[in-house]
């Protein structure tokens, strides 16, 4: 097997590679992550880290493979400011430390304090935004970017200028502010942001185009998951030619979070054949990390990251386990779990077992049974055992099961 749907490792649709998909696809050749869990990840409501899960959380992205960690803001707090500094001075020789900031010259500064490498310099991009949220004349919006993005060139920051609720404002509007501040103020790169993540996967490529039109900056897309759509939406600004993902761990961040690294870096992988070099063993545990370092709950049958993914309960899908998982275990699933550090399949017990279910189950405990109806019977006590839990049979009570039945 050496197509790039189809590995020992995933098995995903040819239709994804074919030519008419394909021809106007733009990757860039060194697609980067740019991790924002320890920023735009923490405005999530109820999260709040320290300092030392900051730096914990720093060390597992460096491990990972993340070649761009936004630590934080300085502004919001003296620890905010010690951490950032902290991991820039632990990790600024392995990746690149960025600090988030207003467009206010003393949030610049405040930066430079922390030791960063680069900053992102958010501003409204929309004129409604400036009006309702902030009560600005929109030119004070303008003056104010180029004032703070001028002022990081000179401080030597690498610079990303991040217009906020950039995908709701009016396109004239938006390319004005950009080339102002591309002309008379500064920036390395431009953040193409979907605060509110209103933006469909159409008209994504679309508007990375219409920017390319006005400037040749590098653009980073950056967005929300309001639609369910922040993995989609990034993927078809990558594919569209943006060089930079805004990312976070398990999709965190304010409201319904952040796109999710995961879901990008693998999708990417698997259904594009864009190699981002990440560990992707490490995807799991690092979830996994993240949710008991603060509490955490995401769905158990969330993909990648969901605890219960590799779970076969139906005795349908369970049976084809028994006959394919030693020959063709990619029948059964896009990919291998262990791909991302998860743990293998495992057949359950529930409501909507079979009797192949109870076959292997018989087989865990070290019992046989040939007797189809005494099986039959196992069968409907344990769905009547499952509806009475409201979830699975343990082995505990299947043993119990079984022990009632065969007396």
């Amino acid at each position: 097997m050496g197509t790039p749907w189809q590995t020992d490792k995933w098995f995903t649709s040819p239709w994804n590679f074919a030519g008419e998909v394909t021809k106007d696809f733009n990757f860039a050749k060194n697609i980067k992550f740019h991790d924002v869990s320890l920023r735009d990840g923490e405005q999530q409501a109820g999260l709040a880290f320290s300092k030392e899960q900051k730096i914990t959380l720093a060390e597992k992205l460096v491990e990972i493979g993340i070649p761009r960690i936004e630590a934080g803001m300085p502004a919001v707090s003296p620890q905010d400011a010690q951490a950032i500094t902290e991991i820039a001075k632990r990790f600024g020789k392995q990746v690149d430390v960025f600090a988030f900031s207003r467009c206010m010259k003393d949030d610049v500064k405040r930066a430079v304090d922390c030791g960063v490498k680069g900053i992102v310099i958010e501003i409204p991009a929309s004129e409604h935004v400036v009006k309702y949220a902030y009560r600005w004349e929109y030119k004070k919006a303008i003056d104010l970017s180029i004032e703070a993005t001028a002022f990081a060139r000179e401080s030597g920051l690498y610079t990303v200028f991040f217009p906020i609720d950039g995908t709701r404002t009016e396109i004239n509007t938006f390319i004005n502010l950009i080339q102002r501040v591309e002309k008379e103020g500064h920036m390395d790169a431009l953040g193409v942001v979907d605060t509110f993540g209103g933006l469909a996967p159409s008209a994504c490529g679309y508007l990375i185009r219409k920017i390319r039109e006005h400037i040749k900056k590098p653009l980073e897309a950056h967005f929300h998951d309001d639609f369910g759509l922040g993995a989609a939406n990034t993927i078809m600004a990558l594919a569209a030619g943006a060089e930079v993902a805004h990312t976070t761990i398990s999709g965190i961040g304010e409201r319904a979070g952040n796109a999710s690294y995961e879901d990008i870096a693998l999708s990417l992988l698997t259904m594009y054949g864009v190699d981002t070099g990440l560990k992707y063993d490490k995807m799991y545990p690092l979830s996994k990390t993240l949710r008991e370092m603060c509490g955490l709950r995401v769905r158990q049958n969330r993909g990648i990251i969901g605890d219960d993914i590799s779970n076969i309960e139906s005795g349908i899908v369970a049976d084809w386990y028994v006959k394919a998982k030693d020959e063709a275990p990619l029948e059964l699933s896009p990919y291998l779990y262990g791909l991302t550090g998860h743990p293998d399949v495992e057949v359950v017990l529930g409501k909507s077992s079979g009797l192949p279910s109870i076959d292997i189950f018989l087989e865990k405990i070290g019992k046989s049974c040939d007797n189809t109806e005494l099986k039959q019977e196992m069968l409907a006590k344990v769905k009547e055992q499952s509806l009475k839990n409201g979830g699975l049979v343990s082995i505990a009570q299947f043993k119990d099961i079984v022990g009632k039945v065969l007396t």
